[in-house]
């Protein structure tokens, strides 16, 4: 058994999300959005670099010497499934662990709007699923996957970096492919992907331009696109779609968005009323044309008075899902007044007054 196994096991015991592990300092698990040290002496760089040692096949600590940081999915000795991130910081070694789930998620158990589950009934076109890092983009990815490989004669295209949850085909053929190990890039998975017949292609991050124009032509020919953004709302894809394609192609891209840009969902956690986990609040964006006027005219602004309106198409703003979840009790309203855009609407649900100040709440 690799001796980091028996830090694995004690936060798989504890329910934590994350193990973090760095040079100086304790274990550290992260339980329910909240980090906490465990008993544990702090580590030291040799140390650390010996437990890390032991899960690294050849090829990964050679790329790891060379100054790379890595990513890659272990399994310890409990049959426990991790997303693994080692790296290097001032003072030493660092890493990551977060726990996956054995069972893949559905739409059902995330209790995810009722759109989410219309959205994976298109044949063409891209869905992007955005938020911060550890927002559950991931999660709600996998359950979407597992609804189509449910429901649908497909040939889905995984790429993944690295792969989480477990696909095992059902009505659809599950293929799962992971960057540094089955391809050396997106782009060039995509690229690949559109030689093999698919029908839905999973990117798990568009993060360059060549994987987005990628996806772009993937999603314009025919073929379902999912994909994750590391952005915080509609508005804020959009623009970071079109800024991070060159000059030349704003006006193509502008096109691609407003024509085949089927939905754009961003998603937080946010703390359960008893603290004892976290429930996924999503902002839904589905496309318009009269949205796809506000993007063809650079008036993208515009688009959260749309999502204001879009009720009946399915579609909220984050402060809405927030309101609603409290209101049905589903949430922690302090925690959610974190994550709220207008304040002073949530004020009133606060019942620790000591989080007001900290957000200049009034000023």
């Amino acid at each position: 058994m690799a001796r980091i196994d028996a830090f694995l096991k004690l936060g798989l015991a504890q329910g934590c999300s994350d193990i973090h592990l760095a040079v100086g300092v304790p274990p550290m698990l992260r339980m329910h959005g909240d980090l906490m040290p465990i008993k544990f002496r702090d580590l030291g760089d040799t140390e650390l670099e010996g437990y890390i040692a032991e899960i690294l096949t050849a090829n990964q600590r050679k790329r790891f010497d060379e100054g790379h940081d890595l990513d890659f999915s272990y399994v310890s000795e409990d049959k426990g499934r991790f997303r693994v991130n080692v790296f290097r910081k001032e003072t030493g070694i660092g890493a990551t662990f977060r726990f996956i789930p054995g069972e893949v998620p559905t739409l059902d158990s995330l209790d995810l709007p009722a759109v989410v589950r219309k959205l994976c009934d298109h044949h063409q076109g891209m869905i992007l699923v955005t938020g911060s890092t550890g927002t559950g983009k991931s999660t709600t990815l996998a359950a979407m996957i597992d609804h189509l490989n449910s429901t649908q004669n497909a040939n889905i295209i995984s790429l993944e970096d690295p792969i989480e949850f477990i696909h095992r085909s059902k009505q659809s053929q599950v293929i799962q492919r992971e960057l540094g190990t089955h391809l050396p890039s997106f782009a060039d998975g995509i690229r690949a992907s559109l030689r093999e017949d698919p029908d839905v292609i999973l990117v798990g991050e568009l993060r360059d331009a060549e994987t987005i124009q990628m996806a772009m032509t993937a999603a314009e020919t025919g073929h379902l696109v999912l994909g994750t953004l590391h952005t915080t709302g509609a508005v804020k894809t959009i623009d970071r779609i079109i800024d991070a394609l060159p000059g030349d192609m704003r006006e193509q891209s502008k096109s691609f968005l407003a024509q085949s840009l089927n939905a754009v969902i961003t998603q937080t956690l946010v703390k359960t009323p008893d603290g004892r986990g976290r429930k996924a609040i999503v902002e839904v964006m589905v496309m318009t044309r009269a949205i796809a006027k506000l993007i063809m005219t650079d008036q993208t602004h515009q688009i959260p008075a749309q999502l204001q309106t879009g009720k009946e198409l399915g579609m909220q703003m984050m402060d809405q899902a927030l309101l609603d979840a409290i209101q049905r009790k589903l949430i922690d309203p302090d925690d959610a007044f974190r994550f709220a855009t207008d304040k002073a609407l949530f004020q009133r649900f606060v019942t620790d007054t000591s989080v007001l100040p900290k957000f200049e709440v009034g000023s």
